[in-house]
């Protein structure tokens, strides 16, 4: 995590060339400006522990975490290679603290894909995958997306993101989502390594 960080801000200082400003889509005009947003913005570092929580072994974790790797390596090289930016929204952040805290230290570069929307719908891909392989009741799942919408929502209502900012992150995370959770089931579909060396003996 320090390691993303350290290579996230590296990425918002260093940009490889004069960001681009992203448009205003009319998805944009129908998210009003909520400050108390905010809350459910930060939740994602809460939501996004859930999955890799519910991994009761060390080499799922790993693999886990080799494909949020990967998901955030591809995000940032889109960030420097690419460089984006939020349009200048008409907005006092003077009056609202811990928005002008956030807006200080993340910039309104590295815009696009947005890494919150990706996080939050890899999360929520599989926490929707593990619940049901747990036998979780069914309401469990819609809690879950339920928290993972409100994730997306915040990221317009704070004005951190524009709504193509959240269409590319929601493609990334789909992506990985679906290829990190299709690796896993053929991981554990594969016989473990010492019963497949032992069968050959046993004939």
């Amino acid at each position: 995590m320090v390691l993303f960080f350290h290579a996230y801000f590296w990425v918002l200082k260093n940009p490889s060339g004069e960001s681009l400003e992203l448009p205003l889509l009319a998805p944009d005009r129908w998210v009003t400006f909520e400050p108390w947003a905010i809350y459910a913005y930060g939740w994602l570092w809460v939501y996004v522990s859930v999955a890799p929580g519910l991994l009761d072994r060390w080499r799922p974790l790993v693999r886990y975490g080799a494909w949020v790797a990967l998901m955030c390596a591809l995000c940032l090289a889109i960030f420097w290679l690419w460089p984006t930016r939020t349009p200048v929204f008409d907005v006092d952040w003077s009056a609202y603290p811990r928005l002008a805290f956030l807006k200080g230290i993340d910039a309104s570069s590295n815009a696009c894909p947005s890494l919150h929307v990706a996080a939050a719908l890899h999360a929520a891909c599989w926490l929707h995958w593990h619940l049901r392989e747990l036998g979780a009741p069914a309401w469990t799942r819609w809690v879950s997306a339920l928290q993972c919408v409100a994730i997306v929502w915040s990221t317009m209502a704070i004005r951190q993101h524009v709504f193509i900012d959240v269409l590319a992150g929601a493609a990334v995370g789909l992506l990985f989502a679906w290829l990190s959770i299709r690796s896993e089931r053929a991981a554990q579909a594969r016989p473990p390594a010492t019963a497949a060396a032992a069968a050959p003996a046993a004939r």
